[in-house]
């Protein structure tokens, strides 16, 4: 069995055992509480204790007996966790239903269910907050190709991708995911690479390229002959990276786990010296009151509950902004990060090629009339935004329209020849467009990419296309500054590029033409200053995802990027990630309010346990309070402004 389905059922398994608890728990505690005190004179009072025995003994000893033994293994071990406090405390009050036959001792049978329902509560909510850590690899395996077709004797086989062998040639076409990593060895088209790199503007790719499996052919037949297969290929490489972060990462030790290996112990030995001090001052039917109540009021409900609650709060807080926390860890960790990476595409940038610039020496009107009907023609990226740009209705009809690869489109327009493409395309057909150096140079240094048209050999105008920032990024990550946080750029586009998007931004520091491996490890890199966020949406993010402190990942991307994040932002905004450490701050701050309370509790109430002022039915009620001043507190998070 996976991973993903051990995850899956463990969280079935608490599910179970709270509804089954539950279900046998309420009647038991209203047999207790209200026929033993209001139908005392009706009811006999040795079967009633029976019944609830008999009802208290399946929640403790067979719906929850892993936590009995996980329990008592502590003892034996003399390592002492949570499940120690609740096997002791459940097992000491059952017992007394026993003890009640033959001695003058309180009957907290009842109660016993009732600690150990309320703890699996806890339990349950705590397995749905965490992480289904390792789904993201699912995904992984998902994006590589299933099939190729491959030349096989002059012809062409569909085989599956587990035959294909380092050498064959196989063909892809327009539409389809290259199989394996290659070199193309015939054909030319672009390819979609935005799973390895992250950019949005597709790859052209010719004779002598290499590829990689997995990526998306666009437009032409590529013949490639196959250089790695199985797990040499980058989407192999890739998943070993997330495996790697994955394992690397040291799980944060939860607080209440701490104290309560030297708290159990001590509960012990004071409800031992309770039990002696007692029996030698006033005789043993004095002596197990005061000595159960300190177990029973020391029973840690409020300290199991202190933590799953305020996160399930938080959580649900979250979600209602589009903030989905996927790992409760990552609260108490965002909160001291010390630096914030952010990936470019479709993070700080909107993740499509849009017209951002243009210039042009006729109308606007017979500009765009031009170049989009042109561009109409073309399944290209960047005759998608030129189209957009137009939003013409009514396009004028193309003649003798021709795709010249890597460089641009041509056609006749009325019987005039109209050519749209980048300079080199231009240059090659001897077409002047010396007055537009200047524009042409402007657009390229804001890491634009240039389309000029022309119209019967002239040039009337050009077009500057980018990835435009998102209207908010500016903004967040000045708010990002003004909290201390370091602000990191890092990305997969050339240095040009990435430079004018800082530089726009108010980013400082930039790391360009990163692959994924590199993300993971430049992540690591400035983890020497302190714990960092990183926020990506790609597949190509993954590793730096998992390698980070906190990964943070942008919803309206891949699923891989989503898998593996501590936190999704369901609408890719980076105020979102302002919001998040808000969130992060005032939902620790609850966490620790809570778990002060469940402390403060006991250090108050055990003294007057022993003392015989609470007795063990006062010190049950006095448990249930704290539980519920924790439940409340948490919930008084729900009127914090984020």
């Amino acid at each position: 069995m996976d991973e993903i389905s051990l995850e899956k059922k463990e969280i079935e398994g608490w599910k179970r055992k709270l509804i089954w608890s539950w279900i046998i728990t309420i009647p038991a505690v209203f047999l207790m509480y209200s026929f033993g005190i209001f139908a005392a004179g009706v009811i006999n009072q040795n079967l009633l204790a029976i019944v609830v025995l008999a009802l208290a003994l399946p929640v403790i000893f067979i719906i929850n007996f892993e936590t009995l033994k996980s329990g008592f293994r502590g003892f034996l071990n003399l390592y002492f966790n949570m499940d120690s406090l609740i096997a002791l405390g459940t097992v000491v009050a059952y017992a007394t239903g026993i003890l009640h036959f033959f001695m003058p001792v309180q009957n907290y049978s009842g109660i016993s269910a009732m600690i150990m329902a309320i703890f699996v509560t806890g339990k349950y909510i705590e397995s749905r907050a965490r992480g289904r850590a390792g789904s993201e690899i699912k995904k992984l395996l998902e994006l590589g190709a299933k099939e190729a077709i491959i030349v096989k004797e002059g012809k062409e086989v569909r085989i599956p991708i587990s035959e294909v062998k380092v050498g064959d040639v196989m063909i892809v076409k327009p539409g389809e995911k290259i199989p394996t990593d290659g070199f193309v060895f015939d054909g030319e088209s672009s390819v979609d690479e935005s799973m390895v790199t992250g950019e949005s503007l597709p790859v052209s790719k010719r004779e002598g390229a290499s590829v990689v499996g997995g990526t998306i052919n666009q437009d032409g037949v590529l013949h490639i002959r196959a250089s790695k297969v199985g797990s040499d290929t980058f989407l192999s490489h890739v998943i070993d990276l997330v495996e790697e972060a994955q394992t690397s990462k040291v799980p944060v030790q939860r607080l209440a786990d701490k104290i309560t290996n030297i708290f159990v112990p001590s509960v012990l030995v004071l409800s031992v010296l309770t039990f002696m001090g007692w029996f030698f001052f006033s005789g043993i039917d004095s002596a197990f009151g005061p000595a159960i109540a300190v177990l029973v009021i020391s029973c840690p409900c409020a300290l199991g509950l202190a933590t799953p609650i305020a996160i399930t709060v938080g959580s649900g807080m979250g979600a209602k902004r589009g903030i989905l926390i996927r790992k409760g860890e990552a609260i108490q960790t965002l909160r001291n990060i010390k630096t914030i990476m952010l990936d470019k595409t479709g993070t700080i940038t909107k993740g499509k090629p849009e017209v951002v610039d243009f210039y042009t020496e006729v109308s606007e009107k017979h500009f765009w009339e031009t170049a989009a009907s042109l561009e109409k023609h073309s399944e290209h990226h960047l005759s998608k935004a030129i189209i957009a740009k137009a939003s013409l209705k009514v396009y004028k009809p193309i003649k003798n329209f021709t795709i010249i690869r890597g460089k641009g489109v041509e056609g006749k327009i009325n019987s005039k020849e109209v050519l749209a493409g980048n300079p080199k395309l231009f240059e090659g057909r001897k077409i002047k467009f010396d007055r537009y150096f200047q524009k042409i140079s402007e657009y390229s240094e804001k890491g634009e990419t240039v389309i000029l048209i022309s119209e019967s050999k002239k040039v009337i105008g050009v077009i500057g296309i980018a990835d435009s920032i998102k209207e908010d990024s500016k903004e967040a990550i000045a708010k990002m500054k003004e909290k201390g946080i370091k602000v990191a750029m890092v990305t997969g586009d050339n240095e040009k590029t990435a430079q004018a998007i800082a530089k726009e931004v108010g980013i400082d520091k930039v790391v360009s033409n990163v692959l994924p491996e590199d993300k993971a490890k430049k992540v690591e890199e400035f983890q020497n200053e302190g714990p960092v966020a990183f926020v990506g949406d790609g597949i190509n993010d993954a590793p730096a995802l998992k390698q980070a402190n906190v990964g943070i990942a942008i919803g309206t991307g891949s699923d891989i990027a989503i898998e593996s994040g501590d936190i999704v932002l369901e609408k890719g905004s980076l105020t979102k990630v302002i919001q998040a450490m808000n969130l992060s701050k005032a939902t620790f701050g609850k966490i620790k309010q809570n778990l002060f309370w469940a402390f403060a509790y006991n250090i108050v109430a055990v003294p007057l346990a022993i003392s015989g002022i609470l007795s063990p039915v006062i010190s049950e009620l006095a448990m249930a309070l704290s539980s519920i001043t924790v439940v409340t507190n948490a919930n008084l998070l729900r009127g914090k402004r984020i």
